[in-house]
């Protein structure tokens, strides 16, 4: 869980994720086309490629390999232990004493 954490606390790694959830399947090139454009981010190729490398480490980010192209594609289910450890713990509590109503 500490390596989706360290992923998901870089704001480029956020917006990388972001635009794989908008369009999914994109090489790096598109990533890099897309950050530059939609979001005025002039990261080199080279950076783009770091954060990938540590998002793909944390399991939140899947490539596949097509003649010389390389598509990245979002993963979300290393978040499913995040959402069950303190968001699903809601579900089987009901507005004990002394919390907060939600």
């Amino acid at each position: 869980m500490g390596d989706v954490f360290k992923a998901l606390a870089d704001s480029t790694r956020r917006t990388i994720l972001d635009e794989l959830t908008d369009r999914d399947g994109q090489t790096l090139f598109e990533i890099c086309a897309r950050l530059a454009t939609k979001h005025g981010l002039g990261s080199s190729r080279q950076a783009v490629s770091q954060h990938l490398d540590v998002l793909e480490a944390a399991g939140l980010v899947e490539t596949r390999r097509e003649g010389r192209y390389k598509f990245h594609y979002i993963n979300t289910s290393p978040l499913e232990p995040i959402i069950e450890r303190w968001l699903g713990k809601g579900d089987r509590h009901e507005n004990q004493p002394g919390e907060r109503a939600r």
